[in-house]
């Protein structure tokens, strides 16, 4: 069996929001222990943002969900924030559509709190610019990309500085596939605040998108280094190992991706069964796709992936690894 049949099957990107396109679900969550937070959602693979704070008890919600793959992040403060993806989707929901999360603040996983720090870059941004800012993410949350955009423009317009406008540009434009402006805006993001970690992350994967394999490595790396609790920087430098052909480094930092958020929306796994497919280790490919369906039951393809599961465990066992 070739590599390359478990990239076909990884083509269609996320959950399929056509499964169900009429119905919406709700996000229920708690964090634990308990403490009261903020708690943000962002759409992993599609323009999405939203914010609440959380009861005395840690318990959130979150309304009126498109289906699909979201990042959900808890910052409360004195600790620092956790972040984890979750699934929302048909396979996931109750049969009132919500979908139930404990978002735990494992201090080993959290990214620390460092204060009321406040940048001179920051206090340069003008307040109309903040307000534009404030009400892109409001037209996210309306899922108006359009709309948002024109703020954003317009913030930056104003406030060239504004580094979280800018990379909040590009991030919507890697989203929609706009590969090129993802990388100008993110360039911009790190022109306007060098010490920014998400564009810094980001532009990291927007090149390896692009195939720009060599100069995305320094930003992965880079990103690792400062953020070792990340899953995205791991997953990230993993994928760039893999494509410079250092099978064992990938592993390494593909399996931290795992450990650090399972279901993370970049997928480590389905990286993990490639490397273990070059290796011959049909029993590890076929638990690393396994571990896969678990943890995203509405994949597109998951019929497929079940038939190869099924052929790499029986070639496992005849003796053919």
């Amino acid at each position: 069996m070739r590599a390359f049949v478990l990239l076909t099957l990884a083509s269609a990107c996320g959950v399929s929001a056509a499964s169900n396109p009429a119905r919406a679900y709700e996000l229920a969550g708690q964090v634990a222990p308990e403490a009261q937070a903020s708690v943000s959602l962002f759409g992993a693979t599609f323009p999405f943002s939203a914010t609440t704070l959380t009861d005395a008890r840690g318990r959130f919600r979150f309304e009126k969900l498109q289906p699909g793959a979201y990042t959900v992040a808890a910052f409360v403060p004195g600790r620092g924030e956790a972040r984890t993806t979750v699934e929302v989707g048909p396979a996931a929901a109750d049969s009132r559509g919500r979908v139930e999360m404990i978002l735990r603040m494992d201090e080993a996983k959290l990214w620390p709190d460092r204060g009321p720090v406040v940048s001179t870059r920051e206090l340069s941004i003008p307040p109309g610019a903040w307000k534009q800012y404030a009400q892109a993410q409001k037209k996210l949350a309306r899922h108006d990309t359009q709309g948002a955009i024109a703020l954003l423009k317009r913030a930056v317009e104003a406030a060239p500085q504004f580094a979280a406008a800018w990379n909040n540009l590009g991030t919507i434009a890697y989203q929609t596939k706009a590969y090129p402006d993802a990388e100008k805006y993110f360039r911009r993001a790190l022109e306007a605040d060098p010490a920014a970690y998400e564009p810094l992350v980001n532009l990291g994967g927007v090149l390896l998108t692009l195939g720009k394999v060599e100069e995305a490595y320094n930003f992965n790396l880079y990103s690792v280094l400062k953020r070792p609790n990340d899953a995205l920087a791991n997953s990230q430098l993993g994928m760039n190992y893999f494509a410079l052909g250092k099978m064992d480094l990938a592993e390494k930092y593909l399996l931290e991706a795992v450990r650090l958020d399972p279901a993370h929306f970049s997928h480590p796994q389905l990286l993990l069964a490639e490397i273990y497919l070059h290796r011959n280790d049909r029993t590890r490919a076929a638990a690393q796709l396994e571990d896969f369906l678990n943890r995203h039951p509405d994949w597109p393809s998951a019929d497929q992936m079940r038939a190869v599961i099924a052929k790499l465990r029986k070639e496992a066992s005849a003796g053919r690894q």
